[in-house]
This record gives C-alpha cells, sequence and structure tokens, in this order.
C-alpha cells in the first residue's frame, strides 16, 4: 500500500546569489493535520524557503512538493492546493475587496454561488463586511492582511503558507487567525508559519524548525529541543542562533 505522501515536503532546497548562499540544502516535511512554525533571526532565509516552497523563486537546486506535486514541474496541480499570505501582502489597489475575492474565486475555479457564500463568511469572521465596497487601495495594513487571509482560504486548500501573519494586526483580529489556524489543523489542513512571536509558536505548534544563516539548525516538538532542560523556546531559539550572546553583551554594558 503506497503510503500518503507529505502536505509539504523539501528535499536540500538551496538559494544562491552570486557568491551567497540565502538557502543551504533546506530539507523538511510537514504532513496534514499539522502546524509547523518556521523560526529564524532577521535574513535567516525563512522567507526565501516559503517563497521556493510555493513556487515563486526557482532553487538553485533541490526541489519541493506540495501534497505529492513537484512545485516546479507540476505547478499548477501544486499551487492549486495551497493558499498562501506573504509577509507584505500586495493587493489590486482599484479592486475593491468582494472584487478581489471574486477574482481569487475565479482564478482556484471555486463555483460562483460557493464562492459568493464563502467570501461572505469570510468578510464577517475578519470583520470587513462594511469595507468589502471600498478600494482596496484605501486598507490599512491589518485590513490587507486579513483580506489576503480571506482570499487564501476561500479554495479551502489542504495546505496553507503564512508568512509573519499576525504582524500588524489587533489583538482580536490576532485571535481570530490563531484559532482558526488551529481548527484548520484539526480538520486535517497543513499550516506552515513564519513568526517572530516566540510564544505564538510555542502555544499552537506541533513541530517547530528553526533556520539560521540558511541552515535549518534544530527540528521538533518543543518539548524535543528543550530536551533535559526546562528553558522556553526563547531560550531554545536564542541559544540555537547566537542570541545569548547579546543577552550577555547586554548585561556587560547595564
Amino acid at each position: 500500500m503506497t503510503s500518503e505522501p507529505p502536505a509539504i515536503l523539501a528535499e536540500d532546497l538551496r538559494k544562491t546569489y552570486g557568491s551567497h548562499e540565502a538557502v543551504r540544502g533546506v530539507t523538511l516535511t510537514v504532513r496534514p493535520g499539522e502546524i509547523v512554525g518556521f523560526l529564524g533571526p532577521n535574513g535567516a532565509g525563512k522567507t526565501t524557503t516559503i517563497k521556493m516552497l510555493t513556487g515563486l523563486l526557482r532553487p538553485t537546486s533541490g526541489r519541493a512538493e506540495i501534497m505529492g506535486y513537484d512545485v516546479q514541474r507540476q505547478p499548477v496541480p501544486a499551487k492549486s492546493r495551497f493558499g498562501y499570505v506573504p509577509d507584505t501582502p500586495v493587493l489590486y489597489g482599484k479592486l475593491r475587496g468582494w472584487e478581489f475575492l471574486r477574482f481569487v474565486g475565479r482564478l482556484y475555479r471555486v463555483p460562483p454561488e460557493q464562492a459568493e457564500r464563502r467570501a461572505a463568511e469570510l468578510l464577517r469572521l475578519f470583520e470587513l463586511t462594511d469595507a468589502a465596497s471600498d478600494l482596496t487601495e484605501g486598507y490599512s495594513h491589518g485590513m490587507r492582511q486579513k483580506l489576503a487571509l480571506a482570499g487564501a482560504l476561500l479554495h479551502d486548500p489542504p495546505v496553507l503558507f503564512l508568512d509573519e501573519p499576525t504582524v500588524g494586526l489587533d489583538p482580536r483580529s490576532a485571535r481570530v487567525i490563531k484559532d482558526l489556524l488551529v481548527r484548520r489543523r484539526d480538520r486535517g489542513t497543513a499550516v506552515f508559519f513564519s513568526t517572530h512571536i516566540l510564544e505564538i509558536a510555542e502555544r499552537m505548534c506541533d513541530r517547530v524548525a528553526i533556520i539560521d544563516r540558511g541552515e535549518i539548525v534544530a527540528a521538533g516538538t518543543v518539548a524535543e529541543l528543550r530536551g533535559d532542560t526546562t528553558g522556553t523556546l526563547e531560550d531554545i531559539f536564542l541559544r540555537l542562533t547566537g542570541g545569548a550572546e547579546d543577552r550577555e553583551l547586554i548585561g556587560a554594558l547595564a
């Protein structure tokens, strides 16, 4: 019997710009019904890795698969199976909120009645109903973030990629997104998201992967990464990425 493929698979992904190797041999998997947090300092390679996994960047070497489909060789079936929200969503400013979601629905071939119903539900969930007839160029950052997430969820994908999904959101909106991701996970969706808010990762994630200088330096559950110590995920992160040395320096300068 053939086993079910991972929802997300990366094998030895590398991305080089001239002499700079931004991502160095990233290998990871995310299973259906699992939330995996992707953590790392600024410039560690998080966004570059996500862009290779979603087909926005062609890897220098290595491969990525979504639900068994190669992102480079089979881009249409691979991309139809995930939703993606970048760290800075870029919307079509001259489209109204409703028009943007209808466009997304047609792009993913969602039946019109289903798309309208689901768009209305998502707009209500994210408190965007009153702004749905406004041009998106007038939206705040938080509103753009929520509309982009609504678009990513419209076709009910089995895989979600989110790059810093709660940045710039008010506490209620951030809580709605966190609760929504947990419910999606419980329904079998694979969620892969980057964040700098380690408390969110510690509470929500089934596993975390920590990247530093383009390489995965640790991966597993928080308990597995903690081992015999009693530290928080923040303590683990700082130890693995050199942040503990910054604390020592701050102590010496204080």
